[in-house]
C-alpha cells in the first residue's frame, strides 16, 4: 500500500489521515475486541477458535444453504493475525478518514457494510458457481475487512482523484485514482489466475466493483434518461400544435371591415 503523505493538485499540502473520527474509531474498537476476543479463545481451546471462524467467517457451506445469513457482515471483523488486522485498519484510517469527514459518520457506515458484505455476497456466489458441493474449498471461511477496505480505496479515488500517494520507500507518488487503478488490476489478475496465496482476491475486486457502481449510480443511464425527456418534451409539443391547429379551426374568421392596414 502507499504512504501516508498526501498533496493537492494545486501544491498545498493536504492530510487524508489526520485524527480517528467516530465511525473508523468504532470499526478500529470492535476489530480489536474481536480480534482479542477470538485469539483469547484460541489459547484455551483450538476447537472454540475454529468454532468462531466456522459460525462467523464466511463460508460458501454456511451462507447457502446453511442461512447463516450474518456470515457477510460478521466476517469482516475477523482476522487471521495481528499483522492482518493492523494492516487493514492503517489502511482504512488512511484513505477513509475523509471520506467520513465528507460523508459522514451514517453514510460512511451504510457505504462500508454495503461494500463489505456485497463483496461477500459476490464470494459466495463465485464459489457456488466454479465449485462443487463437496469440494473442500466450499467449506473454507474468508474472514477481514479487506473487501470494505477496498470500496473504501475506491471512494477515496472518486472523490479525491488528484491526491498525491507517496509509495514508501520508493521515492515516488501517484495520484489516488492511478494507484487504486492499479490495485484493481492487481486483484483482477490474481481473481482469474488463481494464485494460492490465501488471499481472498475476488473480495478485494468485488467490492472495489460494488464501491463503484454505488458511487456512479447517478450517472448510469444518463443519455437514456436525457433520450426519455427529450421525446416527452416533444410528445408534449405535438400535442400542444394540435391542439392549437384545432382551437384556431374553430375560430371564425374576422370580419374584411375589421382588418387594419
Amino acid at each position: 500500500m502507499g504512504g501516508f503523505r498526501t498533496y493537492g493538485g494545486g501544491g498545498a499540502r493536504l492530510h487524508l489521515g489526520g485524527y480517528l473520527t467516530p465511525g473508523i474509531k468504532a470499526i478500529m474498537i470492535v476489530c480489536a475486541a474481536v480480534f482479542v476476543a477470538h485469539t483469547v479463545a484460541g489459547l484455551y481451546s483450538e476447537q472454540a477458535y475454529k468454532l468462531i471462524i466456522l459460525w462467523f467467517g464466511l463460508r460458501p457451506l454456511g451462507v447457502v444453504p446453511g442461512l447463516m445469513l450474518w456470515q457477510p457482515f460478521t466476517y469482516l471483523f475477523l482476522h487471521g493475525g495481528i499483522f492482518h488486522l493492523l494492516f487493514n485498519m492503517l489502511v482504512l484510517w488512511m484513505f477513509g478518514t475523509d471520506i467520513e469527514r465528507a460523508w459522514g459518520q451514517r453514510r460512511f457506515f451504510f457505504y462500508y457494510f454495503l461494500t463489505g458484505a456485497g463483496a461477500g455476497v459476490i464470494n459466495v456466489a463465485t464459489k457456488w458457481i466454479f465449485y462443487q458441493v463437496n469440494d473442500p474449498e466450499m467449506q473454507i471461511a474468508t474472514i477481514g475487512a479487506s473487501g470494505a477496505i477496498y470500496g473504501v480505496l475506491v471512494a477515496a479515488a472518486l472523490v479525491f482523484p488528484d491526491r498525491q500517494i507517496w509509495l514508501i520507500p520508493f521515492p515516488l507518488t501517484l495520484p489516488i485514482r492511478v494507484y487504486v487503478a492499479i490495485l484493481a488490476a492487481i486483484a483482477f489478475y490474481f481473481s482469474i489466475q488463481g494464485s494460492g496465496d490465501n488471499v481472498s482476491h475476488i473480495s478485494h475486486l468485488s467490492g472495489m466493483l460494488i464501491g463503484y457502481l454505488y458511487l456512479r449510480r447517478g450517472s448510469y443511464f444518463y443519455r437514456v434518461r436525457n433520450s426519455y425527456s427529450d421525446w416527452q418534451r416533444r410528445r408534449l409539443q405535438r400535442r400542444f400544435e394540435v391542439y392549437k391547429r384545432r382551437h384556431e379551426k374553430d375560430t371564425p374568421p374576422s370580419r374584411p371591415d375589421d382588418w387594419v392596414n
